[in-house]
């Protein structure tokens, strides 16, 4: 598309959304009722084998971003390039190849070092403001609870990365829409993270990490079954809870024989290494709350715009072929 016809489809779409609902919009939207799922992660059975981490990249291998190089000059200046393309082997924290990662400290506690384990990834927060507060309407909360970012709408903008308190997602400059687009000026590639392999979940199997974990560290069920048995666990060894509550509740529930606090002191988080602090409910807040009611329909008519972005430049690249 070219930049006067960009602006005009938007100009065009925040009218009829002022005067109409979008034609379409609902089917593309998660269903308002289903099974919200959780994970539970006994980290007193983790080893930290890795064996999640690399059964995650084998299953999401097709899904990592193929950046074009050299990548357009960013205005204003201030906005970086964020290249991981070459180094995709990293896997001590979160990159755009990168979904998991084993957190691992040496904790001493009651007398007694224990070596704790920690496989770290999105959250998938009940009420998650990367969902809630993205301008473009490609992050999303699904039916099943997992949050979801559309890498075909995506401008990597990294709204997502910077209301998320753990900041997961992680932005590779070079892939995506901003490039037909604007690509000086809008956004600055896609921004990546774990969706709890929602496809393969879809087609009714299991998420890769749980599958390939040979110790069985994760669990997955209906969210209010999962919090039953993290009490359940935690009370059998003493232990200690982590995503029950933090930012209103999420889907990733942590349990441990030792304070969590600890273990942060012992592994400080750093960028691509989300916290272990505890984390209030960011979109409790009236701020927060009117915020996402006004980005909400401009990400509603974004998001259909992008959309029909999207399938125009899939279009010139059939006719190129």
């Amino acid at each position: 598309m070219k930049r006067r016809a960009f602006l005009k489809t938007l100009g065009l779409a925040a009218a009829a959304t002022a005067s109409a609902a979008v034609p379409g919009l609902a089917a593309e939207q998660p269903a308002a009722q289903g099974t919200v799922l959780a994970t539970l992660f006994d980290l007193s059975q983790c080893i930290g084998c890795g064996a999640c981490v690399e059964a995650c990249h084998e299953a999401n291998a097709n899904r990592y971003p193929e950046p074009k190089k050299p990548y357009p000059t960013m205005y204003p200046s201030r906005v970086k390039v964020e290249d991981w393309s070459d180094k995709r082997d990293v896997d001590d924290r979160l990159t755009p190849y990168n979904w998991l990662f084993i957190q691992s400290a040496s904790v001493d506690y009651q007398g007694k070092t224990q070596e704790i384990h920690m496989p770290r990834r999105c959250m998938h927060c009940t009420k998650p403001p990367c969902a809630n507060l993205c301008p473009w309407g490609a992050a999303s909360k699904a039916q099943n609870g997992s949050v979801r970012i559309n890498t075909d709408i995506c401008l990597g903008g990294a709204k997502c990365k910077t209301v998320c308190p753990w900041s997961v997602p992680q932005r590779q400059t070079g892939v995506g829409l901003y490039l037909d687009l604007l690509p000086s000026l809008a956004g600055n590639g896609v921004m990546y993270k774990c969706d709890r392999c929602y496809d393969r979940m879809a087609a009714g199997g299991l998420p890769a990490c749980i599958e390939a974990c040979p110790n069985e560290v994760q669990s997955i069920g209906p969210r209010q079954e999962i919090v039953e048995k993290a009490h359940a666990l935690a009370k059998s060894m003493n232990g200690f809870i982590y995503g029950e509550t933090e930012n209103g509740g999420t889907g990733t529930i942590y349990v441990s024989p030792v304070p969590f606090e600890l273990i942060q002191a012992a592994s400080p988080p750093g960028p691509g290494r989300p916290t272990l602090a505890p984390v209030t409910d960011a979109m409790s807040f009236e701020t927060s709350l009117a915020a996402a009611a006004v980005v909400a329909p401009l990400a509603a008519v974004a998001g259909v715009m992008l959309r029909a972005a999207k399938r125009n430049s899939d279009g010139k690249e059939h006719k190129h072929d």
